[in-house]
């Protein structure tokens, strides 16, 4: 790990977050808040809505069971949600429900081949490049980077080692210190940096406003645009 089969199997169960929009966080989104150093509803409303219009076309990847989706689709009365994760996630999301605002497409790699070019206005990731090594994450720049329309934002969190050592790594509570002494391909929190991830997405295009958008202690959430 990380490789590709292993992120199909990992998160086969639809990894969910709850109500991130709540502005009282349930019990796992709490627990999720205190190791990652941030607030969900914050993050939406800093890192999103400024990003997104009522109508936009839209790409989550990686939305597992929809804690993210659900918000988004609240403030895309107009819009429409497209969804690409390794897993059938329609069991969770139910697209159904949503008059053809949300469409959810099964993808078996990075290339994102199931979309057209140029097709969306914004482009999220959260939980996602944070376990992915630096040859799957330009995968998915690259890709995403020919699926965006010009003038697109895409927001990505993504995990920071340089954050995760200044913050302290018994803080996280979840990431196992022993990772340091590991190789990226043994672990599931591979090595990751701000000045990594501005190349990675320099080199597949797009260009990096922020590299991290500060809104999380423990990791950076990078904003880019697209020329």
């Amino acid at each position: 790990m990380p490789t590709i089969d292993w992120l199909k199997q990992e998160f086969d169960y639809g990894y969910d977050s709850g109500d991130v929009l709540a502005e009282t966080p349930g019990k796992v989104r709490a627990t999720e808040e205190s190791r990652i150093g941030g607030c969900y509803r914050t993050v939406f409303t800093k890192a999103v809505l400024p990003h997104m219009r009522e109508d936009s076309t839209v790409l989550e990847i990686g939305p597992g069971g929809g804690s993210w989706s659900r918000a988004l689709l609240t403030h895309l009365p107009k819009g429409t949600l497209h969804t690409a994760d390794f897993q059938d996630v329609t069991p969770w999301l139910k697209p159904e429900e949503y008059n053809g605002r949300l469409i959810c497409t099964q993808v078996t790699d990075n290339s994102l081949r199931e979309f057209e070019n140029g097709m969306f206005d914004f482009i999220w990731s959260f939980g996602v490049l944070c376990h992915c090594n630096t040859d799957l994450i330009a995968q998915v720049l690259k890709a995403s980077f020919a699926r965006a329309a010009s003038g697109a934002t895409a927001v990505h969190q993504y995990a920071d080692w340089e954050k995760l050592d200044a913050l302290g790594w018994p803080q996280s509570r979840h990431i196992p210190a022993v990772f340091r002494d590991m190789e990226d391909d043994e672990i599931w929190w591979p090595r990751n940096s701000r000045s990594t991830m501005t190349r990675l997405a320099e080199e597949a295009g797009w260009t990096v406003k922020k590299p991290d958008m500060g809104l999380l202690e423990r990791d950076s959430m990078i904003l880019l645009t697209h020329p």
